[in-house]
């Protein structure tokens, strides 16, 4: 075979590997693409709501907007809010698409958010079915949201930081945690969870 037509061969080789590439890639992005729209954002912070999202949510979003519109912020507000939206989203499956449609993701530290998607995809999303929604919790009340000042160290540097404590309902008993301890970070002036462990109630 001569050296011109092995050439052509390798030309045509790279495409149909370049082409597979794309024909899998575009598969994979239209079996998970969501299917909903953002109703509201604060882009100064990258928060969004979605026309999915529930009235609880929608209700903490709007506390949010009229607390970081304040000149003068008070982080402990801030702090608070925000958890309650970090675990209304994150414990609302009813909502979501599939296992990889993990909530809460833009309220994590973008150092620690790969690992905890893979996480929660890996417990609580595990055996979503999209098919079957509705036998997957609904958030419907905060019943308690407690606040204190800490500290937090990551990759040798410390932060000011918050602890909530934060007990919730369900419009169903499914058996989810009802009760978690998060810890928020302060870095230039937005807050990022970095860890959240349900708390067993007694």
């Amino acid at each position: 075979m001569s050296k011109k037509y092995k050439i052509i061969l390798s030309i045509i080789f790279v495409i149909i590997i370049f082409l597979a590439i794309f024909l899998i890639t575009t598969q994979f992005n239209n079996q998970f693409k969501t299917n909903y729209k953002v109703i509201d954002e604060i882009n100064e912070y990258g928060y969004s709501l979605d026309d999915r999202d529930s009235k609880l949510m929608k209700e903490e979003f709007n506390k949010l907007k009229k607390i970081l519109a304040n000149k003068e912020i008070n982080y402990s507000d801030y702090a608070s809010i925000l958890a309650n939206l970090f675990v209304i989203d994150l414990f609302t499956i009813n909502n979501k698409e599939n296992k990889y449609d993990v909530g809460s993701l833009e309220y994590v530290y973008p150092n620690v958010r790969e690992n905890f998607k893979l996480n929660v995809m890996d417990t609580i999303y595990k055996y979503l079915n999209e098919d079957d929604k509705n036998s997957y919790p609904l958030v419907n009340k905060i019943t308690g949201n407690a606040v204190s000042d800490a500290t937090y160290t990551y990759e040798g540097k410390e932060f000011e930081a918050y602890k909530v404590i934060v007990t919730w309902n369900y419009s169903e008993d499914l058996g989810y945690y009802t009760k978690g301890e998060l810890l928020l970070i302060k870095e230039d002036d937005k807050l990022y969870v970095v860890s959240f462990k349900g708390v067993e109630e007694n």
